[in-house]
């Protein structure tokens, strides 16, 4: 069952994963990506208050029986409520909820970003990220899919040379509450284990699919060595043939800082390769150090 969304957390932008991937303006064959700021919890469910003072609980959990916990579909977005420090209120809700599965919705209370980017095709414009990000010696995390890995691997090995981060986002981008705990583990390690094998690279962070989750497979994915990397910013970059205008862009993305941030981008948009130069340049001036999310 996919929770409800409550109804103050309603945004404009509709969830990318429910329209057909042939609307999109994507490639055949490829997918449409995460939503941008709907967000979703459980039904009914109290989601513990965080003050602005309160530490975010990050230590991992010990789980003996994965199977018993609960599967029920979360799909994530920030929402559109922040508190006083433009910090989303609902990521630091379930990151007191959720960290003890090694969820990351939001980092420590620190002036501190930190810029991950999804990679499900190549759309032409990662070379020139990787570009701006070495020009600006700046980090950030690229969530690649067992496609994109396997058409793309010389563009893998420069993002290992140039000392960023790549991440697991899964082999086949399937909703993994809707797996078996043994396909989830297989989807993962299959990617897992080709990155050590090709790469002698070992991947530690997990962006779930679509941002749909469950306790259980937070769980899992903790278990299989994981943590599970969500976001606290996102917007509407994904469509190839519906590319926001790089000023506006530029003014939404640069006007969402906050401290812990982690900021979703798509690489297949080429106005994100124009503006990301910018993008960096501004978030600094602003008192913002771009961080190495690990």
């Amino acid at each position: 069952m996919v929770s409800s969304v409550p109804e103050d957390s309603q945004t404009e932008s509709s969830t990318p994963s429910e329209e057909p991937v042939e609307s999109s303006g994507l490639p055949e064959g490829s997918f449409p990506e995460e939503s941008d700021t709907g967000s979703s919890v459980p039904e009914g469910e109290n989601l513990p208050e965080v003050s602005g003072e309160e530490s975010i609980p990050v230590e991992p959990v010990i789980t003996t029986d994965i199977s018993s916990l609960d599967n029920t579909k979360i799909q994530w977005g920030p929402g559109v409520q922040y508190d006083e420090k433009n910090r989303p209120v609902s990521c630091l809700q379930l990151q007191e909820k959720y960290g003890q599965y090694g969820a990351v919705f939001l980092e420590e209370d620190q002036p501190v970003l930190y810029l991950t980017f999804d990679e499900g095709y190549e759309n032409g414009f990662t070379g020139q990220i990787l570009d701006v990000l070495k020009e600006k010696e700046t980090s950030a995390v690229f969530f690649v899919t067992m496609p994109f890995v396997k058409d793309n691997p010389d563009l893998i090995q420069r993002m290992i040379d140039e000392g960023h981060v790549v991440g697991n986002h899964s082999t086949k981008h399937l909703s993994m509450p809707d797996m078996t705990m043994e396909d989830m583990e297989k989807d993962l390690m299959e990617l897992h284990t080709y990155m050590e094998e090709n790469f002698q690279y070992t991947m530690t962070l997990f962006r779930p699919p679509m941002g749909e989750f469950s306790v259980r497979t937070l769980a899992l994915a903790q278990k299989l060595g994981y943590r599970s990397v969500f976001w606290s910013f996102a917007y509407a970059d994904w469509y190839v043939d519906n590319q926001p205008d790089p000023t506006e862009a530029l003014e939404k993305v640069t006007s969402r800082g906050h401290n812990g941030g982690v900021f979703l981008l798509h690489a297949v948009s080429e106005t994100n390769a124009k503006i990301l130069g910018d993008v960096i340049d501004q978030l600094t001036e602003q008192g913002f150090t771009i961080g190495k999310l690990q």
